[in-house]
């Protein structure tokens, strides 16, 4: 072979060679990104070629699927459709053949679909006998009664808020609520209505941005809801060891460093009070005080033992609620009764009750039971696991009985049910610059049955203009919402 044709020949195998690299990068290094591309319409068919798997709630589907009515303008073929889709919302998110999926329907979108891996021999088996591929279920944790006790309670009211039940036994999540919030089922599709709707619900169109969730995703100053955090931080640290022991908070009270008193709500009994009646009436001084001589390390320590400070994952992802480091001894005394940088979710408020009324153990949340297979076989169970020990049995005790006294004798009578011990704690977060703005109204709450055991624990915000700038306002607008949803839980005990 002469020198030119030898070059030729060399040219073209390499040629060959780049073309048979190109083709196995793109069939094996880049199979999953290629068949995941958001522009891929193949996989997009084929998603919406079968019905998804359902999402259950005690037993029920509160997901469906519909075949597609488009005149044939359309090739997917099934939507997603939702029951009481508002109030399921921030559980479900939504499934759209548009805009994705969100919340359960995006974290367990391959169990839904039956893409998972673990689905792999059944839907081999399937394609071999004919049979179509069938997606997974998702069995959630939620309690059907307690979530519209919790929904309805947010909807009456009317204003924003959100509500969040767990079982402090184990860390289920048995109520998750947003208000307001919006229909999955209306934008499922991919019509021009659906587009429509989606618009609609978008923040820039409707401020309320009703496609928020509230339980999760948005973190509001706990006001006085986070003294439990404080008491709870004294007891442990041996600040003061007992509920009834007096503390050493004068009043008025100047903030260290300052010339500043910190004031109290109204003229109630806050000069050395002891910490059962500084939570009963919601003393400013007492736990700011308390705040200020542990310091910002011990505060800090304590709520990052109840999970300030930690994205939560549900396995639905929520924001990290917020203690600051680096305050200096007033700011400290603010945190400490829930102003200043303090901030937290829903679901973290809920998690600092469950705490106290689990003896100090903290249960990781969750709202996933357990995965099945399309024949419903148990592909995966979620087991309870502990999260952290924020209090001493004996601190969370005393702890109890404090919060016990709020209910009895205190800002938290609304929340009483009878023959039912219930601890609670309300709050009235200030906000806005130079706190102008309506306060949001908290109630964090565990109902206590006779035989010592407790299965719920809630927390319940309420942004609302009726709203007063006392603690009353927790205990008349979120209290009655907390006390239904316990309700709701005892009665499916029964």
């Amino acid at each position: 072979m002469n020198k030119p044709l030898r070059r030729i020949a060399i040219f073209c195998g390499l040629l060959i060679l780049t073309l048979l690299i190109r083709d196995n990068w793109i069939q094996y290094v880049k199979a999953d990104t290629l068949k995941n591309d958001k522009h891929n319409r193949r996989v997009t068919i084929a998603r919406y070629a079968t019905p998804r798997g359902d999402i259950i709630v005690g037993g029920n589907p509160i997901t469906g699927s519909v075949e597609t009515k488009s005149n044939g303008l359309n090739d997917l073929k099934y939507k997603r459709t939702y029951k009481d889709g508002p109030m399921w919302a921030p559980v479900t998110g939504f499934a759209s053949q548009s805009y994705g999926a969100d919340k359960l329907e995006s974290v367990e979108d391959g169990i839904l679909t039956g893409n998972d891996d673990r689905l792999f021999f059944r839907n081999t088996l399937d394609m071999i006998t004919g049979k179509p591929k069938q997606g997974g279920n998702v069995v959630t944790t939620l309690n059907a009664a307690a979530q519209k006790a919790a929904y309805d309670g947010l909807k009456k009211v009317g204003g924003k808020g959100a509500a969040v039940a767990l079982d402090p036994a184990t860390g289920k999540i048995l109520a998750l609520a947003s208000y307001p919030s919006y229909d999955p089922s209306s934008f499922a599709g991919s019509s021009n209505k659906d587009a429509e709707a989606w618009n609609k619900l978008q923040k820039s169109a409707d401020p309320n941005d009703p496609m928020l969730n509230r339980a999760l995703r948005e973190t509001y100053p706990p006001g006085s809801t986070f003294k439990v955090v404080t008491a709870a931080a004294a007891l442990e640290n041996g600040l003061y060891k007992s509920a009834d022991e007096a503390t050493k908070s004068p009043l008025p009270w100047i903030m260290p460093g300052t010339t500043t008193p910190l004031p109290n709500e109204g003229n109630i009994p806050c000069e050395n009070a002891t910490m059962r009646v500084a939570l009963r009436v919601s003393c400013n001084t007492v736990f700011g005080k308390i705040g200020a001589d542990l310091g910002n390390d011990k505060m800090l320590e304590e709520a990052k033992k109840f999970g300030f400070d930690s994205e939560q994952f549900t396995p639905v992802r929520s924001n990290a609620s917020v203690f600051s480091d680096n305050m200096n001894a007033s700011q400290t005394a603010l945190s400490s009764i829930g102003q200043f940088n303090t901030a937290a979710t829903p679901l973290q408020m809920a998690m600092v009750a469950s705490a106290v009324a689990n003896d100090g153990k903290l249960m990781k949340p969750y709202m996933v039971d357990k995965l099945q297979s399309p024949n419903v076989d148990t592909l995966e169970q979620t087991e309870p696991q502990e999260l952290s020990r924020p209090l001493s049995s004996q601190n969370a005790q005393i702890l109890q009985s404090m919060m016990e006294t709020v209910v009895k004798d205190g800002t938290g009578q609304r929340a009483q049910i009878n023959g039912v011990t219930v601890g609670g704690k309300t709050g009235t977060a200030q906000h806005g610059v130079d706190n102008s703005e309506k306060p949001y109204a908290w109630f964090i709450s565990y109902a206590k049955l006779a035989d010592g055991s407790s299965p719920v624990a809630v927390a319940v915000v309420v942004e609302d203009n009726n709203a007063n700038r006392d603690d009353i306002s927790g205990g008349g607008l979120a209290a009655p919402i907390a006390k239904n949803v316990m309700e709701a839980v005892i009665r499916a005990r029964q």
